[in-house]
């Protein structure tokens, strides 16, 4: 058996031996803290350095009395000399915390650049799974419109229970606080409209009836469409956030706890706003796109004001302005519904919120253009 001894100074001391030829058993004693002066790794890793009959290193801490951070630190040197030269490490003589602070030190973490491989998912595989999910969302889309209209049974018999002062804040919110946007957005589509027709109409010099074109595609369509895509991205999106972060924040859940049906006191108000705003929205974005083919047809193709007017009077109909109201409150019920659904669906993450709002402005869009097809081709079977 060699001994050598190793002395410092300071409170911490360690001793190396060998019980047999091939263990290396390293005893501390004393203090091994950071603020005393600890003996130094070095002959340690060249006592297992320079020692070829070394297989296992093990350890005695019978006689310390204290460590900290500066013992763990000593400890990982000499185990990473071990690990260089696959000795095996006996941790039977250190204490519980310690093996555990080492344990936790040693774990593997992922190498840089290294990843797991991913397999791509197959095409079928992928529309297979989206189907069967689409298919087990299903009831919970049903039982939402289910509750959506029950709860508009209520408000009609004067038993839903909503805060009035609620209602208000939202039709301010979606009506007025929307109209800079709307006023913008169908000036622009009346210009453009006015624009690609007048190319065409030149050419027979028939610009007179971009007044025809710019009425009837605003009023009937046009307006309704793109007031639905505003107030999907805008207030469907808003109505999908407050009550995605209700969920995550579990306020959802306290209200269920108190007896307060969300259907009643947080969907029913904003569908009701959403609906009643969408049909006088759609009148005013019909009147700006009216507008921005004014501009067009008189300061650029050079049509008289009234002529342009009286054009305009005689192409669009009560019919199209009915249709175009009919619109607009169809898309009101649509964006609401999608917002509100997937904001009530929405996870309890700040991701699961991100997805909520994605997922409602696309879903209202789906919904408005299908709802689109839908009454065009109506219109076309009655004749109107």
């Amino acid at each position: 058996m060699k001994n050598a001894n190793i002395e410092n100074a300071g409170r911490g001391e360690l001793a190396l031996s060998q019980p047999t030829y091939d263990v290396l058993l390293i005893s501390f004693s004393g203090s091994w803290k950071i603020g005393n002066d600890l003996p130094s790794a070095e002959e340690t890793l060249n006592k297992i350095e320079t020692a070829n009959t070394i297989r296992c290193v093990a350890f005695d801490t019978k006689n310390l009395s204290g460590w900290d951070s500066g013992f763990l630190t000593f400890l990982i040197k000499v185990m990473d000399q071990c690990s260089q030269r696959t000795l095996s490490i006996d941790k039977t003589g250190l204490p519980q915390g310690v093996q555990r602070l080492l344990a936790l030190a040693s774990a593997v973490p992922e190498r840089a650049g290294v990843r797991k491989e991913t397999t791509q998912e197959p095409f079928l595989s992928r529309v297979g799974t989206a189907t069967i999910e689409f298919g087990r969302s299903l009831p919970e889309l049903l039982a939402f419109i289910g509750e959506a209209f029950m709860a508009f049974l209520k408000l009609f018999t004067g038993k839903a229970r909503f805060q009035r002062q609620d209602l208000w804040v939202i039709l301010q919110q979606t009506g007025v606080q929307a109209l800079p946007i709307v006023s913008l957005i169908s000036l622009l589509v009346g210009l453009i409209l006015a624009f690609v027709g007048a190319v065409q109409l030149r050419m027979f010099g028939a610009q007179i009836y971009v007044a025809d074109l710019v009425g009837i595609g605003m009023v009937r369509v046009l307006g309704a469409v793109m007031t639905g895509v505003i107030m999907a991205g805008r207030t469907g999106a808003a109505f999908a956030g407050e009550l995605g972060t209700m969920q995550v924040n579990e306020e959802i859940d306290a209200l269920q706890t108190l007896g307060i049906p969300p259907m009643e006191f947080l969907v029913l108000p904003r569908m009701l706003a959403l609906m009643l705003m969408m049909p006088l929205l759609c009148l005013y974005a019909d009147l700006m796109g009216l507008l921005g083919g004014l501009i067009v047809g008189v300061g650029m193709l050079n049509l008289n004001l009234m002529e342009y007017i009286n054009e305009t009077q005689s192409a669009v109909t009560l019919t199209n302005l009915w249709i175009g109201i009919f619109h607009g409150g169809v898309f009101g019920v649509l964006v609401a519904l999608s917002g509100c659904l997937r904001g009530m669906q929405c996870g309890r993450s700040a991701s699961a919120v991100g997805q909520a709002t994605t997922s409602a402005v696309v879903t209202s869009i789906v919904c408005i253009v299908v709802a689109t097809a839908i009454i065009t081709l109506i219109c076309e079977i009655l004749k109107v």
